[in-house]
Order: C-alpha cells, then sequence, then structure tokens
C-alpha cells in the first residue's frame, strides 16, 4: 500500500515526482508491483532499497516533491527521531494509469506470430469497416487527450468510440489514463513491427 498526501498527486501523476522514501520496517511494496492510490490511479514500483538518511541527496529531495533535503527530512521526522544512520525504504515509482490496464499491455516482446495474431484480431474488429489502426494512431498522436475530443478528431459519438477503445484494450494495446489515453509498450511494439 502506498499513500500520498494530496500535495503529492499532481507531481505523481505528472511524472515529476518519482521517489518516495518510507519509514517502514520491513517493504511493503515489491519491484514491479502496481499499486491503486485514490485518486491517483496506479503507481509502478521500478526499484526500492533500504538506505540511511545521510545517504538523501538534494535531488532526492527535489525528485521526493521537496524543494529541499531539509524539508523531506522535516517531513519524515512527524514526531520520530530522525537522524543520520535512521533506516529508510527508498521507493522509485512511476505514475501507471488508472488501473484499466491488462497485464499484457506490457509485455512488448512480439514475436512474428503474436504479430500475426494481433493483425489477425484487428481485422475482425475491422470486419464491419476499418476502424483499429485509425484510432491506434490517434491515440498515438494525441496522448492522454479526452475520448470526446479524439472521438471528434474522428468524426465519432463519443460513446461508441470508447467502446472501441475497450476493445483495443483488451489485446493489451492501449492503457486507460483519469483522462484519455497511451499506446501501451504491446501497443508500440505492434505498430512498429507492421511499420504502418
Amino acid at each position: 500500500m502506498l499513500l500520498f498526501q494530496k500535495r503529492f498527486h499532481a507531481g505523481l501523476k505528472s511524472g515529476e515526482v518519482t521517489l518516495t522514501f518510507r519509514h517502514w520496517h520491513t517493504p511493503r511494496v515489491k519491484v514491479g508491483g502496481r499499486y491503486r492510490c485514490h485518486p491517483i490511479g496506479v503507481l509502478e514500483v521500478d526499484e526500492i532499497n533500504r538506505v540511511q538518511a545521510r545517504d538523501i541527496t538534494e535531488q532526492d529531495a527535489r525528485k521526493a516533491g521537496f524543494p529541499s533535503r531539509e524539508e523531506l527530512f522535516e517531513y519524515l521526522s512527524d514526531g520520530r527521531e530522525l537522524n543520520d544512520e535512521t533506516q529508510l525504504f527508498r521507493v522509485v515509482l512511476h505514475h501507471g494509469g488508472d488501473g484499466d490496464r491488462v497485464a499484457i499491455a506490457l509485455d512488448d516482446a512480439l514475436s512474428s506470430d503474436d504479430v500475426e495474431a494481433i493483425t489477425k484480431k484487428l481485422a475482425r474488429l475491422d470486419k464491419n469497416g476499418p476502424w483499429t489502426m485509425q484510432t491506434l494512431r490517434i491515440i498515438e498522436q494525441h496522448p492522454q487527450v479526452a475520448a470526446r475530443i479524439l472521438a471528434k478528431k474522428m468524426g465519432r459519438d463519443r460513446d461508441p468510440f470508447k467502446v472501441d477503445v475497450r476493445k483495443l484494450k483488451r489485446l493489451g494495446l492501449t492503457q486507460s489514463f483519469e483522462i484519455g489515453y497511451e499506446i501501451s509498450p504491446r501497443g508500440r511494439a505492434y505498430l512498429a513491427a507492421i511499420g504502418k
């Protein structure tokens, strides 16, 4: 579980805050773990290490959302004794969307069979008229833009557009954010493989 005060939410979502320090006896998160943090969405842990307070730098403080190391230490002390030897967990993380993502979205090691299978699935979705590639491209060109704006660019109504994006998401090709979408790592690998 990762909890953050409201003042850190915007930085976590924008990618400005990529680090947190915790007074844990044992780790409460694991590398690669995805943790829902309302109302931020999902935070993904990239790295976790035990450090002493003396090892924390000014740059670390800024990455954790503080103007200075001194202010970070003041926050961490919060009624506890904090000195150079105090043991803390240093957690490197990033915003991973709103949590509405399938596991394979992160799998970007596509074989030729994978590419062929995705192509066949997209062809089935296109059986009543092509829309899949145009939708992927509009999301690629306009990441984290509201669905109503993307739908308008395609001359479509918002709700049917969102239904179609969910179909692409189930294939692991897109991921959702609080506002809009992005092409997932799997989706980027697929588009690179087909060269369109």
